[in-house]
């Protein structure tokens, strides 16, 4: 008998055991610290901020004018917007203000425009959660605002609603139902883009992104006082 057809027989002769179902859901609930509502955000925005993130703690009825005061005293040439509500919500705004970023809408194929879309300033999208532990923004790229919008513009801005805030990677994957269906690529985002490839020195938007902006939506619950206190 050959070495191969004896392995195999071995193999086949072992006893076999039910194979049982590892508990996920409670391996991530050990390390989701912590579980206060109020205490996690504060622990996902000191998690994003460490990485250079900017967050502008808001309302669902003022976000856009929150971001039109940022963008006065961060001037920006341009804008890419999707035609989405919250794309035609802000670009309303902004055809008010004098001195606003030229807004591109992203309405084309991108081999169509790739010269411009490679010299527009800023890129603006929703995120659909967040993830507490990690400090980690999710994105859902659909063909009305496709992941080029948040890669490609030196700076990035994500709408992000605060209750769609989980603890872990798990807990959003499962409270989403991500297994019904995903896009062609799902984006976490922890920061702007970084690399320390070249002897180990942290450099920013190598690979995306130099800058991101995240306008976080509270629950009408919660005071923006609660929040920044210490993670």
């Amino acid at each position: 008998m050959s070495a191969r057809a004896s392995i195999l027989q071995k193999l086949r002769a072992a006893p076999r055991q039910a194979l049982s179902r590892p508990d996920l859901a409670g391996h991530f609930q050990h390390f989701s610290r912590p579980d206060d509502e109020v205490a996690r955000l504060r622990h996902w925005a000191a998690m994003m901020r460490a990485v250079k993130t900017e967050i502008l703690w808001t309302r669902q009825d003022n976000w856009d004018a929150a971001l039109l005061d940022w963008l006065a005293a961060h001037p920006q040439p341009s804008i890419v917007l999707s035609d989405t509500p919250h794309g035609r919500r802000l670009a309303q705004r902004l055809e008010s203000v004098h001195n606003a970023p030229r807004i591109v809408w992203f309405d084309h194929e991108v081999d169509d425009w790739k010269a411009e879309l490679f010299d527009i300033a800023a890129g603006f999208t929703a995120a659909r959660c967040g993830i507490a532990a990690t400090g980690t923004l999710a994105l859902w790229p659909d063909e009305a605002e496709p992941r080029t919008m948040s890669l490609v513009p030196p700076l990035h801005i994500a709408l992000f609603d605060a209750a769609k805030l989980y603890p872990d990677f798990y807990s959003a994957m499962t409270a989403e139902r991500w297994s019904d269906g995903m896009p062609t690529n799902a984006l976490l985002i922890s920061g702007p883009s970084k690399t320390a490839d070249i002897q180990q020195t942290l450099a920013y938007g190598a690979h995306g992104p130099r800058e991101l902006l995240v306008l976080a939506l509270l629950p009408p619950h919660i005071a923006i006082h609660d929040v920044e206190g210490e993670a």
